[in-house]
């Protein structure tokens, strides 16, 4: 359920008609940070601030409502593609021009894709983020995407695909997000196959370029020694004549979450490989991020194996020191989500390790947590969110996923506040429906596809 809009708003929301001027309101001033502003421009471009005058550092980012799951099958990877692709320079810059301009003070750029958004960051020292946001804002509105650098950079995309084959412990996920969602959008790898990506096109990724990063969805966000005013101008003197200078349009909604996305039923993927360590998942479709019940079901997941003291840990690492990494986890997608429990051990104790997982979580469906559980699932969660705040990068993120995610912003205050809501009969109700759900398995290891008949 997305949060109400703050009292007093004048500015359209996601979705809205389009204004005739730029709208700007604040939307929270936060003791534990600062003065968060949010402005829409006409082009539906969103910028959002939190001003930190304690801090000599700006985080910038550019994060546009785009990731794998938008893709269809035959261009499976055409986000990341994409990603790589915008820093290879642009009409004014090229790929050194964009690297050698903000290292040169001392900066840093990155982006990352995911299956629902991509984000490009940079982060500089308060004195140079206007050069932040021209070099940003240049690769992401103005790239020419050089037939040449399409070559150069499927070279590099095929070879991060062959690493990814070599580490077992992430294949594992992609293997287990498969067994649960199929062929849907959610169900492939981020970065493609070989088979998506060596046939791609730069005639299929430009045009997926211009479809994709329009104005109404991206959401600009930074945090750190700012001020609101000059981020905005300097945003709108950066996208001048490019394509996200466009006419006016109201801000794309955040994604639905209905219908919600197709899962298959349980079953059990096995991906052969000589591997001195079995890596197992084990674990169900979950529950979306607009569901009301995700309070509840970080505190499950914390106490169930979100740390040293979970259950999880305690049962297979710490007593039977059958693991050494033994942890559960929940992905939440607008639609959708999953809840799963990652051990990695000796090939010989897979059986022995899976049972023990299997029993936990019965145990946990059937009887539900204790009030001392409770206690600390909500201290993990709470200490969790308000550390991961420190730095202005964590900052700038919380901006943007707010605004792109959810349609809103809670304060740091109002978060807490739900965490510290959530009872024992909620997670207990929510535990013994999860929990009781069929359960599919994914494992990579050295066995045959019989092994866990």
């Amino acid at each position: 359920m997305t949060p109400p809009a703050r009292a007093g708003s004048t500015d359209p929301g996601p979705g809205a008609q389009a204004p005739a001027r730029a709208v700007t309101r604040t939307l929270t001033s936060d003791p534990l940070g600062g003065t968060v502003r949010r402005t829409v421009l006409p082009s539906g471009l969103r910028v959002l601030t939190e001003a930190i005058p304690t801090t000599r550092s700006v985080s910038f980012g550019i994060w546009v409502a785009v990731g794998s799951r938008d893709e269809t099958g035959p261009l499976a990877g055409v986000s990341h593609f994409l990603e790589h692709l915008l820093f290879k320079g642009t009409r004014k810059r090229t790929a050194l021009d964009i690297s050698a301009e903000i290292e040169a003070v001392g900066g840093e750029t990155n982006a990352f894709t995911t299956k629902e958004y991509t984000c490009y960051y940079a982060r500089v020292l308060d004195e140079d983020l206007p050069l932040a946001i021209d070099v940003m804002c240049d690769l992401v509105a103005d790239s020419v995407l050089d037939p040449a650098d399409v070559e150069t950079e499927r070279g590099v995309i095929l070879e991060e695909i062959a690493m990814h084959d070599d580490e077992p412990g992430d294949e594992v996920h992609d293997l287990f997000a498969e067994a649960v969602y199929g062929s849907h959008p959610l169900g492939r790898l981020i970065s493609g196959t070989e088979e998506t990506v060596t046939p791609m096109t730069r005639r299929q990724i430009h045009g997926f370029y211009r479809r994709r990063y329009t104005a109404p969805s991206i959401v600009i966000a930074a945090a750190g020694n700012l001020d609101h005013a000059a981020v905005v101008k300097l945003v709108r003197q950066a996208v001048r004549g490019t394509p996200l200078d466009s006419a006016p349009a109201g801000p794309s909604a955040h994604r639905p979450g209905s219908p919600v996305a197709r899962t298959r039923s349980a079953r059990t993927l096995v991906e052969h490989k000589d591997t001195e360590q079995a890596h197992l998942m084990l674990g169900c479709p979950g529950i979306g991020r607009l569901d009301d019940r995700r309070f509840a079901l970080s505190v499950l997941n914390n106490v169930l194996g979100g740390g040293m003291s979970s259950r999880l840990f305690q049962e297979i690492r710490e007593r039977r020191g059958l693991a050494y990494s033994v942890y559960s986890y929940a992905s939440q997608y607008a639609d959708s989500g999953l809840f799963g429990v990652y051990a990695g051990c000796a090939p010989g104790k897979a059986d022995e390790v899976l049972e023990l997982i299997r029993s936990e979580l019965a145990t946990t469906a059937r009887q539900g947590i204790s009030a001392a559980e409770l206690a600390r699932g909500k201290g993990m969660v709470k200490g969790a969110y308000v550390l991961g705040l420190e730095d202005t990068g964590s900052r700038m993120s919380r901006l943007a996923k707010g605004e792109l995610l959810f349609g809103d912003l809670l304060s740091v205050d109002e978060l807490l506040a739900q965490v510290d809501a959530v009872t024992a009969e909620q997670v207990n109700t929510l535990a013994a429906e999860l929990l009781s759900r069929p359960m599919s398995l994914a494992v990579v290891g050295p066995f045959d596809e019989g092994s866990f008949a």
